[in-house]
């Protein structure tokens, strides 16, 4: 058992999205979105949390951090969950940052997924996006979707991560998954070859250059489903993103291929809950005739207006799903007006329906004990965490050798 493991199992208990690593600190947990420290975790020094996060490194990420002070990779911990990781260098000395990513795949009805996305998972062509900030839960909602198509079609499905993060077992699909780096060395070479790979859909984890956004549309027109996911905070501005993309002697045709391609956008933010947790808001795109004759006419700024007449279509923006929850109590008012894009329009409608804005509560107090290591209402640890040797208490590294031994290493 690595070391680390017992740092994940706490996760796992309180709940935390992500750990963070970094030397001469504690290490944190991000929960109900902010950062919490494990109080009773030793610091590391630089020489120690190296040693600490190559425990788990695989062999191929741990050259290429040596190389190149960065790698990303997946870990599984049985029985708790599997880890997306990023090991990187700062000023401090090594540092990690890791995501969990749940072993049980959340379905679309208990994320409650509206209709109309459940209705692009039906499309049998075209590019679907999933677009959000970091961390707001993309990958999930991009799951959900393929086991969704994994229960109710029969196809072919080839994902290309980085990594890996979900795991799919084939149900109804096919479903063949590659990672960047450990079965492909990039997206775009990916992208290419699943051409010669007779796929029904295609799930590229992040559209990052020019090239692979200019292949997944391509693929899109052939007659494929193609999913991918852009860091783009609304809709309208999605479209604007990969148009730009492009030098301007291009953007005329991207835009015409992007028309006839392009069937849907998912934009969505993740709000803190007013009773601890985490909920995200959707915006939803669906591309109808009149939003396709808006891209190619270079006419995107028309598109939220269209949306607000396509709600029989399924369409929202992100004011309309802000203004919903906070309606529902899920969120608080001061939240919706902190995740919203238009600010005006958001306060407008809050304030008409009767909230106060100004002086509002924090969303999520989180204890101001010193001694508390998470959130009020978190259960403590089943288990202690070990002790390593503590810099601060003059720990020898031959003191830490002899813990590594004592774990079993």
């Amino acid at each position: 058992m690595a070391w680390i493991d017992s740092l994940f199992t706490r996760m796992h208990e309180v709940g935390a999205s992500d750990l963070h690593m970094t030397s001469g600190r504690k290490p944190m947990l991000r929960v109900s979105g902010e950062m919490v420290t494990i109080d009773e975790a030793p610091l590391l020094k630089p020489e120690q949390m190296r040693q600490v996060l190559l425990e788990i490194t695989p062999e191929i990420n741990a050259a290429q951090f040596e190389q190149e002070k960065d790698t990303d990779f997946a870990y599984h911990l049985e029985g708790v969950a599997r880890f997306r990781a990023n090991l990187f260098e700062d000023h401090r000395g090594p540092g990690g940052v890791f995501r969990v990513i749940p072993e049980e795949i959340l379905t679309a009805e208990q994320l409650g997924l509206p209709p109309a996305i459940l209705e692009m998972c039906e499309l049998h062509k075209g590019l679907v996006l999933v677009t959000g900030p970091t961390g707001s839960g993309k990958s999930t909602t991009l799951a959900a979707m393929v086991d969704h198509i994994n229960r109710t079609r029969r196809d072919h499905i080839i994902t290309i991560e980085d990594p890996i993060e979900f795991v799919h077992e084939d149900n109804q699909c096919l479903i063949n998954q590659r990672e960047v780096g450990g079965h492909t060395q990039s997206f775009k070479r990916a992208l290419r070859a699943a051409l010669r790979e007779d796929p029904d859909i295609v799930l590229v984890g992040e559209m990052r250059d020019l090239e692979t956004i200019e292949i997944a549309i391509e693929t899109a027109e052939t007659g494929h489903l193609v999913f991918g996911t852009l860091h783009t905070t609304t809709a309208p501005s999605t479209v604007d993103r990969i148009i730009d993309q492009f030098p301007a002697d291009r953007q005329a045709q991207i835009r015409t291929m992007l028309s006839s391609s392009l069937k849907g956008v998912v934009a969505q933010t993740l709000c803190k809950k007013t009773e601890g947790g985490r909920v995200a808001a959707l915006e939803v795109l669906v591309v109808n005739s009149a939003i396709s004759n808006q891209i190619r006419e270079g006419k995107t700024h028309q598109i939220p207006s269209m949306m607000q007449m396509g709600a029989r279509e399924g369409m929202r923006l992100l004011n309309d799903s802000l203004f919903q929850l906070a309606q529902a109590g899920t969120i608080s008012p001061k939240e919706a007006l902190a995740k919203s894009v238009d600010k005006g329009a958001i306060r407008s409608l809050l304030e008409g329906a009767g909230f106060v804005l100004d002086g509002a509560a924090p969303v999520h107090e989180l204890s101001t004990d010193s001694g508390a290591s998470a959130p009020m209402g978190t259960e403590e640890p089943k288990s202690p965490l070990p002790s390593v040797p503590k810099p601060d208490e003059g720990a020898s590294d031959d003191a830490f050798e002899r813990f590594k031994q004592m774990r079993g290493r």
